[in-house]
């Protein structure tokens, strides 16, 4: 079996077909599959596409259904980073999706389906569980950052990257020229570029001279699924290291799910205690704050490019509706760190939406 038969595709827009999906589910667990059934789900902001196979019985006494991953080409020269970052995570007892086959002749990756049950639904459906499931997300990511850290070598993807200045700078130009020149067609001159450029630098430099840790990197309620009273990570093939605050900020001021202020300071201080208990005591809470400031602010700013370019150069639309959240969270970072107001007052001549008030997002 080398290439997926393409007359007619098992789901919509999938490379393969169903004669081709049966032999794979037959391979995968050992024994003959019988008919199965797929369709799209709907996938993250990326150019890779998802698809549920529902088995008539189950295979092997093990899966009534599986998730596929299409890449968006195939990846024949070697493994992917999702595939090296899954086995590099599931050696430390994090739990991930298994992988069951990794088809990299036709960029196909089989998974373990985890269900549909993302942390932003799981609180959606009950606000009241809001408290219990992010303090399970906080321990979770305390246990990634301790367990994993150490032991990134040369097999992690993310061993050669990182979030040093160059990269950060990177993501907030991304955000200026596709939020700001793209989505609000505000065409800024060279002088405006290099006023926003030269007072973010700063910043950017700072965060990328704090001690590095693994970070998942898009740690938020979407790539967090709620199966058997435990969480579940998605999305992690894009792993770097960078400070310890970049996936906190980005599972506290998500663009999805907004948490009241109270909780999310009491869930900063369960973050520490958990890093105590580690081993990892903070020596100065202040300054970890400021940080966490600082680095949601370049995170928020990231995510308003990313929701644009969307809009803009992938005509989807559906990310538009989290960029006034968003932004939410950037005015008021402003508001509480007046040490900040340089960078401010700059970042408010130049970026629409963050010159007046807002309207509250509704919270948790």
């Amino acid at each position: 079996m080398t290439h997926p038969p393409t007359t007619r595709a098992a789901a919509p827009g999938a490379r393969f077909d169903a004669h081709y999906l049966r032999a794979a589910i037959g391979r995968i667990f050992g024994e003959p599959a019988g008919p199965a059934t797929c369709a799209p789900l709907t996938g993250d902001a990326s150019d890779r596409r998802y698809f549920r196979a529902t088995l008539a019985e189950p295979v092997g006494g093990q899966a009534a259904s599986l998730v596929i991953m299409q890449l968006a080409e195939p990846a024949p020269r070697g493994e992917t980073d999702f595939a090296r970052m899954q086995k590099f995570l599931s050696r430390l007892s994090l739990r991930v999706p298994a992988l069951y086959w990794d088809d990299r002749e036709n960029g196909l990756l089989f998974l373990e389906d985890v269900g549909d049950t993302t942390l932003e639904e799981a609180v959606r459906d009950s606000r009241e569980s809001a408290h219990s499931h992010y303090r399970k997300a906080i321990e979770l990511l305390v246990h990634l950052q301790e367990k994993c850290t150490a032991r990134v070598g040369p097999d992690c993807p993310a061993h050669s990257l990182r979030f040093d200045a160059p990269k950060l700078m990177w993501e907030f130009d991304f955000m200026v020229e596709h939020y700001i020149g793209g989505h609000c067609r505000s065409a800024l001159g060279p002088e405006a570029r290099r006023e926003l450029h030269d007072a973010f630098l700063p910043l950017a430099e700072a965060l990328a001279s704090e001690t590095l840790w693994l970070a998942h990197r898009d740690y938020h309620s979407r790539n967090l699924m709620v199966r058997g009273g435990e969480l579940v990570m998605l999305d992690f093939q894009d792993a770097r290291m960078g400070p310890c605050q970049y996936d906190l900020a980005s599972l506290l001021k998500d663009s999805y799910v907004v948490l009241d202020d109270g909780l999310r300071e009491e869930l900063v201080e369960h973050y520490l205690e958990q890093r105590e208990t580690a081993g990892q005591r903070e020596p100065d809470p202040d300054r970890f704050r400021r940080v966490f400031d600082e680095m949601s602010l370049q995170r928020n700013l990231k995510a308003v490019g990313t929701f644009a370019f969307q809009s803009v150069a992938k005509g989807n639309p559906r990310y538009l509706e989290y960029i006034p959240p968003t932004l939410a969270y950037v005015r008021q970072t402003l508001a509480a760190r007046p040490d900040l107001s340089p960078l401010g007052d700059v970042l408010k001549r130049h970026v629409p939406g963050l010159d007046g008030p807002a309207p509250e997002p509704e919270s948790c």
